[in-house]
């Protein structure tokens, strides 16, 4: 949990806690942006319909690759800070058995 002095406090990341959170923002983003993009497309399609149509797909499958984008960009972002914990563990492993 993230508590407030954590951000005064350099011994613990807090981007962890918050990517999760900036993950669903950029979601929700991503919905309106693509919900905007299927309501011009539509009225779009009075004046050409063929036009129109290839703005609602497009934006359809904008909506799809930003999703998934999305999700790659905040996995990565968070397996970056695991591998740290992890040579951090290693390290803190090989300080208690000296060779």
């Amino acid at each position: 949990m993230l508590e407030f002095r954590d951000l005064f406090q350099w011994d613990r990341f807090i981007t962890p806690t918050v990517i999760k959170t900036f993950y669903w923002l950029v979601i929700i983003l991503i919905t309106l942006f693509g919900l905007s993009g299927v309501f011009s497309g539509l009225a779009l399609m009075a004046i050409s319909p063929f036009t129109g149509f290839l703005m609602v797909l497009s934006s359809i499958a904008g909506v799809v690759v930003g999703i998934i984008f999305a999700r790659i960009a905040a996995e990565f972002i968070l397996i970056v800070f695991r591998i740290n914990e992890h040579l951090g563990a290693i390290r803190d492993q090989g300080m208690h058995h000296p060779q």
